[in-house]
């Protein structure tokens, strides 16, 4: 069995192949040719935090996965979500591989952001501002930096000095960033608006979008109303990567639509999934002026299709450490 280190991982997963990878596991996932069972999680109630397990068959790209992914908000000194996943031969069952997920996981969400932006951002869109300071923020910022016509990157956090470090760090990967001062001014000034906190009240509203701003969302948080406003929801495009697990019970599913159900503010047939977008079976933005916004839960697909490509880079390239089980 081939063990994959973190390291390694970095080397060997081409962000620009992962977003074309995630284009044909997200309409395989809407047409039902893959396999992804919601996922199962184990709480830990005195952190606020849970294990889950995320597994899925993507015949497309002959893999089958699962991961096993913890979430500990209150983390300082180390991610939020750390993970490995497990990789099996989908004609014997035989255990293949066990892959670093913690950068999987960071790299494959703001693959499936960056997809989004580029089918539901209105042409033109030259300035994202990401809120956030953590991991996910970090991930998106570089992904939002290599979209075409995209020419500032501004960070935003409820902690300047984090937002601000956020920025030196990613100067030192080679991503150039700004700090803004304040949330709202980065919301008021972007043309598309990623979302990645743990906010427990929203960070992104209504009344600070421009027309035809597009949102991404991919933060998490399940004890309080989440981190985009009811009334975005209400007057915006609201797509998903799959609508059942979008409106799953927690810890699956994404408070911020349980919120906006629960308030007559939309309902299930409000959404649009992504796969159905990148198949031309549904038309997703129809004007400039349109408020779009992208919730993602994750899917296990996503990490299916990551793992993959990782794995036939890790073969060409004689990666990895073999180890016997």
């Amino acid at each position: 069995m081939l063990i994959l280190s973190r390291t390694e991982v970095e080397s060997l997963l081409d962000l620009d192949l992962l977003v074309e990878a995630l284009a044909v596991a997200m309409v395989d996932l809407s047409r039902r040719r893959a396999s992804a069972p919601p996922r199962v999680a184990a709480s830990v109630a005195d952190r606020h935090a849970m294990l889950a397990a995320m597994p899925a068959f993507l015949p497309a790209s002959g893999a089958l996965t699962t991961k096993l992914v913890t979430l500990f908000p209150e983390n300082t000194d180390r991610p939020t979500h750390q993970a490995i996943i497990c990789c099996f031969d989908p004609a014997s069952g035989a255990p293949l591989a066990v892959v670093d997920g913690t950068y999987v996981t960071a790299a494959r969400t703001a693959a499936g952001s960056m997809l989004a932006t580029r089918l539901l951002a209105r042409e033109g869109a030259r300035v994202v501002s990401v809120i956030g300071t953590g991991v996910q923020a970090h991930s998106h910022a570089r992904a939002a930096a290599r979209l075409p016509g995209v020419e500032v990157v501004q960070i935003a956090g409820r902690d300047h000095t984090r937002a601000r470090a956020l920025v030196d760090d990613l100067a030192e990967s080679g991503t150039a960033a700004t700090v803004l001062p304040s949330i709202e001014d980065a919301v008021r000034s972007a043309d598309v608006v990623c979302a990645a906190t743990h906010a427990d009240e929203p960070v992104v509203r209504r009344e600070w979008l421009r027309p035809g701003t597009h949102v991404t969302s991919v933060g998490y948080n399940t004890a309080g109303d989440g981190e985009v406003d009811i009334p975005t929801l209400r007057d915006a495009l609201v797509v998903v990567e799959s609508r059942s697990a979008a409106l799953a019970a927690p810890p699956a599913g994404a408070v911020e639509l349980a919120r906006a159900i629960e308030a007559g503010a939309i309902d299930a047939d409000h959404m649009q999934e992504i796969g159905e977008i990148a198949a031309g079976e549904r038309v997703g933005r129809t004007d400039s002026r349109q408020l779009t916004l992208y919730k993602s839960v994750g899917v296990a697909v996503q990490d299916a299709a990551a793992a993959a490509l990782i794995l036939e880079a890790a073969h060409a390239r004689g990666v990895g450490t073999e180890v016997e089980v």
